[in-house]
């Protein structure tokens, strides 16, 4: 009995030590943010808390490069176990706190992190982002030919291959709780900043962010859909050999659409169904909203389709988001209300 409480003191004192330690390495990463007020308030300080995790080679140190440029206090490669803890002293320290959780640091135990997430979601005096990055396989094992480095569950005398299956399976528990899932695989690290930028620093609290996005199914369905809508059945202005240059945000392409029916009444069902269910979804707490509009190569009817819709919804004063993935094109309109 001596032994297991000598045994809890010995591990409680060591949670404590790994959490100043990591604290202390945040504060001397961050020293040019000016000095902390450490006096406790009366009033709970809002902590704005970003978690990041994914497979590895997929951007996570990239995204949180991206934060602490916006003046976050970054932990790399925290364990899940301290995060509680951490959380604990934030709000009197740490308005803008992120972490990066890998692979490493998960623990076996099921259904500890949704545990820990609910806990740090619920916390009034905490609002929490968790974003989640992959990509698909096959770039993840280019990325790491290319650099050349290990995976974390290589030492479990796996193939790079096998290894990167594993590691889907096992951060299935964050993945499931991601309030932005982003996709990588054809993101350049510039890109995934300034995506990681403009979902933290332009969605309103607690409002729901639609993001509307084309892509070329050619090129691959999009990961991080919620809602996948399928436009190759409709008229392809490809085939008029004038309009083959043109993209679905040109005024030509867009005069062939008008003159087909179809295409409208399909922009209206998509709409009706969002409408429909919108309110449901919004009640469940989500933080965005992926909407993915597709075509052969991604750049006519999914284009012009994506785009509809999200000048809609910006109209109605949503929060929106448009993503032209072929094109390269990645934007945040101006909503023109105040609400919706």
């Amino acid at each position: 009995m001596h032994n297991a409480e000598n045994d809890k003191t010995a591990y409680v004192q060591s949670v404590e030590a790994a959490v100043t330690t990591a604290v202390q390495s945040a504060e001397a990463k961050n020293s040019g943010a000016g000095a902390v007020d450490q006096a406790k308030t009366a009033v709970p300080v809002t902590v704005q808390l970003v978690v990041i995790s994914g497979r590895s080679g997929s951007g996570k140190t990239v995204a949180l490069r991206a934060l602490e440029d916006l003046g976050y206090y970054c932990i790399d490669n925290l364990p899940v176990m301290f995060l509680r803890e951490l959380t604990d002293i934030a709000p009197d320290r740490y308005p803008k706190l992120a972490v990066s959780i890998d692979i490493r640091n998960i623990p076996e135990e099921e259904g500890y992190i949704g545990e820990l997430l609910n806990h740090i979601k619920h916390d009034e005096r905490i609002h929490t982002t968790v974003i989640f990055c992959d990509a698909d396989d096959q770039v993840l094992i280019k990325r790491y030919s290319e650099t050349r480095r290990l995976h974390p569950l290589s030492k479990n005398h796996l193939s790079l291959n096998e290894a990167i299956v594993l590691e889907r399976t096992k951060l299935s528990s964050i993945s499931g709780y991601a309030d932005l899932r982003i996709d990588t695989s054809e993101l350049s690290v510039h890109e995934l900043s300034q995506e990681v930028v403009t979902a933290i620093t332009g969605r309103p609290e607690k409002r729901l962010v639609m993001v509307f996005e084309s892509f070329g199914f050619k090129n691959g369905i999009a990961k991080d859909a919620d809602f996948v809508f399928d436009a190759r059945f409709l008229p392809n202005p490809y085939w008029d050999k004038p309009l083959r240059s043109y993209t679905g945000l040109d005024e030509p392409v867009k005069e062939f659409f008008s003159r087909h029916s179809t295409v409208d009444t399909y922009i209206n069902q998509i709409d009706e169904l969002l409408m429909y269910w919108l309110r449901d979804i919004e009640s469940s707490n989500r933080s965005y909203l992926t909407v993915s509009i597709g075509c052969t190569g991604g750049c006519h009817r999914s284009v012009y389709i994506a785009q509809s819709l999200a000048d809609r919804y910006n109209g109605r004063g949503f929060y929106v988001q448009v993503r032209h993935r072929s094109l390269n094109i990645n934007a945040r309109l101006e909503h023109a209300a105040p609400s919706h």
